[in-house]
C-alpha cells in the first residue's frame, strides 16, 4: 500500500529489495542542529533509490509520536556488507507505524534529504545484484541478519558485564567511604578518651601527693587537729577510689572502641581487596578503549568518538596522555608507533608540532601550534625513556625543549608564552614546562635544563602565585579561576617544595575546593539518578550553565589529593593524610559513576569516560565540551587511569 512506501506514488521508478542491514540512528530537531537522541540501533527493512524504510526495536512510545508530528529528523549510518565505511544520510519522515504484537517495535519510513549520490548508487548497485542473484542474496541476508543478531547478544551481554563491574565498583568504594568514615569517628573518640584519661591521672596523681602530705602534717600537729587531718585524708582516698573507678571505665571504653575500630578495620582489609579485583577489571576495560582506538597507521588515537565535527581529530596533548598509559602499563610497542608519528612523520611549524592530526592519514586538523601541547609531548617521551630505558626519543624531547628555551629567552623574566605566534601566557603552560625541564635535567644532567627550570619557577612566583583570596592565577594578568591550574601546582611543584617557596599548597587546593568543586545529578540509562561530586573548569558563580563535572579536572584534583595525603603520611600527619585520602575517594566514587560503553562498533565492550557530565556546555575558557551524551573522550578515560593507578605524569617517578 501507498502509505507503508515512504517514495508514495512514485515506487515503480525505483528497484526494490527486502534487505537487512544493521543501521546507527540518531534522531535530529528539524534544523539538525540538535541531537535529540542518540546511538540507536535499526535494521533496513526496504531500500529505494529515494528512501528506506527501517525496523527499530526498544523504542519509546514518545519518541515515535514526535516522529509522527514531523517533528524530527534522521541521520542514518548504513552499514553494507563487504563496505569498510557506512553510507550517511539525512532523512525526513514520511510515515511512522508500530507492530502491536511488539509495543516497542516500529517500521518507519524515510525520504532522504542528504545521501552521497556514490554512496546512493553503492546501494541501488546492490539492490540490481540481488535482484540478479535472489538465492545468494537471501543467503547472504539471513547470514548477516544472523551475525548482526549474534553480534547484538554478544554486545548485550559484553554491556551487561560492563554495567555489573562498575555498580559493583561503586558499591565498594561507597562501602569502604563509610567504613573509613567509621574508623575516623573511632580515632576521634579514642583521643577524646586518651585527654579524658590523662586528665584523670593528673587529678590523681594530685590526689594521691595531697594525701602524702597530710599524712607528714598530721605527724607534727596536735590531737584536734590530727582528727580533722584524718577526716581530710579519708575524703581524699574516697575521692581517690571513685577517680580510679572512673579512670577503669574509660579504659575498658578504650578497649570496646579499640574491639570496634579492629573489627572495622578487617571488614575494610576485605573490602580493599575487593577493590583491588573490582578496579582492575573496569580499568582493564577502560585501558581496552585506549588501544582498540589506535589508528594501525599513524598510532594516533581520536580524541573523541561521537562528536561528529572532531570526529578523527587527534589532539598532540591527548596523545601525550596515551602515551604515558602506554608506557605505564609496559606496552611499548604501542607508545614506539605513536611516538614514531612525532619522531618521523608530523608535520611541524617552526619546530614545534600543530595541536591537532587526523587519526587516520596524520594531516594536521588544527594549524595552530601552542607551547604547553607541545610540552607535553616531550613529557610523553622522557616518561617512555624513564619506563623503558630505551632513549631513541630523547631527541624529540629536547628538541621540543629547545623550541620552549627559545620561547623563554625572548621574555627577560624568564615566562614561556602561549606560543611562537602567541602573545598570552598560560600558568598551566608554565608549570608543564617546569616539570618537562626538571625531568629533562634528571635523564641529562645538563644544567641548561635546572636553569631553564630555575626561571620558570621564578616567573610562577612573580605572575601566577598571588594572594591567598586568589593563589593561582590562571596566567600573566588574568585572574581567571582555572581547576587544572591548582591541580598541576601541586602535581608538577610538589607540596614540600610549595612549603619552601611560601606557597601554601594546603591552601591551593583548599581555594579550589571552595571554588570549583560542585554536585550535580546523573542520570543512569536505567533512570536512577545519582549525585556526583567533582570539579567544574571554572568557578561555577561565574558560569551561567551551572555546576558540569570535568572527568579529566576531577581526575587531576584526584591525583593531587593523593600527593597531599602521601605528603602528610610521610610527616606523620595520620588525620589530615587520612582526610585528603577521604576527599580522592569520593572524587573516584563519582568518576566510577561517569564509565559509559563505548558507543561505536569497534570498541564496544570496552569501558571510557566521557568528557564531563553534559555535552556541549562552555568550560568558560574559550571551548565547549564535545556534543553527545555517549561522546567517549581520551583526556578523561586516560587521566581517570592515572587517578585509579596514582600515576602522577607531571614527575618522572624512579
Amino acid at each position: 500500500m501507498a502509505k507503508d512506501n515512504p517514495l508514495g506514488p512514485e515506487r515503480r521508478q525505483y528497484i526494490r529489495i527486502d534487505s537487512v542491514f544493521p543501521v546507527l540512528l540518531s534522531i535530529l530537531s528539524l534544523d539538525e542542529k540538535t541531537v535529540i537522541a542518540g546511538c540507536l540501533q535499526g535494521f533496513t527493512r526496504d531500500i529505494g533509490k529515494g528512501g528506506i524504510c527501517i525496523t527499530v526495536n526498544n523504542f519509546t512510545h514518545e519518541l515515535a509520536q514526535r516522529l509522527q508530528a514531523g517533528q524530527a529528523k534522521l541521520a542514518l549510518d548504513i552499514e553494507m556488507p563487504l563496505t569498510a565505511k557506512p553510507v550517511k544520510a539525512v532523512a525526513a519522515i514520511a510515515w511512522v507505524r508500530g507492530v502491536p504484537a511488539c509495543p516497542n517495535r516500529y517500521f518507519i519510513g524515510l525520504r532522504y534529504e542528504k545521501i552521497n549520490a556514490k554512496a546512493n548508487q553503492r546501494l541501488i548497485r546492490y539492490a540490481k545484484i540481488k535482484n540478479i542473484f535472489p538465492r545468494a542474496a537471501i543467503t547472504l541476508i539471513i547470514v548477516l541478519s544472523l551475525a548482526v543478531a549474534l553480534g547484538t547478544f554478544v554486545n548485550i551481554k559484553m554491556i551487561q558485564g560492563n554495567k555489573a563491574l562498575v555498580e559493583n565498583l561503586v558499591t565498594i568504594i561507597q562501602d569502604s567511604s563509610v567504613a573509613k568514615m567509621k574508623i575516623k569517628v573511632i580515632s576521634k573518640e579514642k583521643e577524646d578518651l586518651k585527654i579524658k584519661i590523662s586528665t584523670l591521672e593528673s587529678r590523681i596523681q594530685a590526689v594521691e601527693e595531697e594525701k602524702n602530705m597530710s599524712a607528714q602534717l598530721r605527724e607534727r600537729m596536735i590531737e584536734e587537729e590530727k582528727t580533722i587531718s584524718a577526716r581530710k585524708i579519708s575524703e581524699l582516698n574516697t575521692m581517690a577510689v571513685e577517680l580510679a573507678k572512673q579512670k577503669e571505665a574509660l579504659q575498658e571504653q578504650m578497649i570496646a572502641l579499640q574491639n570496634r575500630e579492629n573489627v572495622i578495620s578487617e571488614d575494610l582489609l576485605h573490602l580493599d581487596k575487593q577493590r583491588v579485583e573490582v578496579e582492575k577489571a573496569n580499568l582493564d576495560k577502560m585501558y581496552q578503549w585506549l588501544k582498540v582506538h589506535q589508528n594501525p597507521r599513524t598510532g594516533l588515537i581520536a580524541s573523541f568518538e561521537g562528536d561528529k565535527d572532531i570526529a578523527g581529530m587527534a589532539f598532540i596533548y591527548d596523545q601525550a596522555l596515551v602515551a604515558q598509559a602506554y608506557a605505564n602499563f609496559s606496552d611499548f610497542q604501542r607508545a614506539q608507533k605513536m611516538l614514531n608519528f612525532f619522531a618521523r612523520r608530523a608535520k611541524r611549524h617552526g619546530g614545534l608540532f600543530y595541536n591537532a592530526y587526523y587519526a587516520a592519514d596524520g594531516s594536521p586538523a588544527e594549524y595552530v601550534v601552542h607551547s604547553g601541547p607541545n610540552i607535553w609531548l616531550g613529557i610523553a617521551a622522557l616518561q617512555y625513556t624513564q619506563k623503558s630505558q630505551d632513549r631513541q626519543y630523547m631527541s624529540l624531547a629536547q628538541g621540543i625543549a629547545e623550541q620552549i628555551m627559545k620561547l623563554q629567552a625572548q621574555d627577560p623574566e624568564g615566562g614561556i608564552r602561549g606560543g611562537p605566534e602567541i602573545k598570552w601566557y598560560s600558568t598551566e603552560h608554565n608549570l608543564d614546562a617546569y616539570a618537562f625541564f626538571n625531568m629533562l635535567f634528571k635523564l641529562t644532567g645538563n644544567s641548561k635544563y635546572s636553569e631553564a627550570a630555575q626561571k620558570t619557577l621564578t616567573w610562577i612566583q612573580q605572575y601566577s602565585y598571588g594572594k591567598s583570596d586568589l593563589p593561582m592565577n590562571r596566567g600573566k594578568g588574568d585572574a581567571t579561576i582555572a581547576t587544572d591550574t591548582y591541580a598541576w601546582a601541586v602535581a608538577s611543584i610538589g607540596p614540600e617544595k610549595l612549603e619552601a617557596l611560601g606557597m601554601n599548597p594546603d591552601r591551593i587546593i583548599e581555594f579550589a575546593e571552595q571554588n570549583c568543586s560542585v554536585q550535580a545529578p546523573l542520570r543512569h540509562a536505567d533512570g536512577k539518578v545519582v549525585t556526583l561530586k567533582g570539579f567544574d573548569f571554572a568557578a561555577q558563580r561565574n558560569v551561567a550553565r551551572g555546576g558540569v563535572i570535568s572527568s579529566e579536572w576531577t581526575a587531576q584534583m584526584v591525583i593531587s589529593y593523593k600527593i597531599m595525603a602521601d605528603y602528610y603520611f610521610k610527616q606523620g600527619m595520620i588525620a589530615k593524610a587520612r582526610s585528603y585520602l577521604g576527599k580522592a575517594d569520593e572524587c573516584l566514587l563519582s568518576l566510577s559513576h561517569m564509565i559509559i560503553t563505548s558507543p561505536s562498533p569497534s570498541g564496544q565492550g570496552a569501558n571510557c569516560l566521557p568528557y564531563s557530565n553534559q555535552e556541549f556546555v562552555d568550560t568558560g575558557h574559550g571551548w565547549f565540551t564535545p556534543k553527545g551524551k555517549c561522546t567517549g573522550s581520551v583526556a578523561g578515560t586516560t587521566y581517570t587511569l592515572f587517578a585509579f593507578y596514582d600515576y602522577n605524569p607531571l614527575e618522572l617517578a624512579d
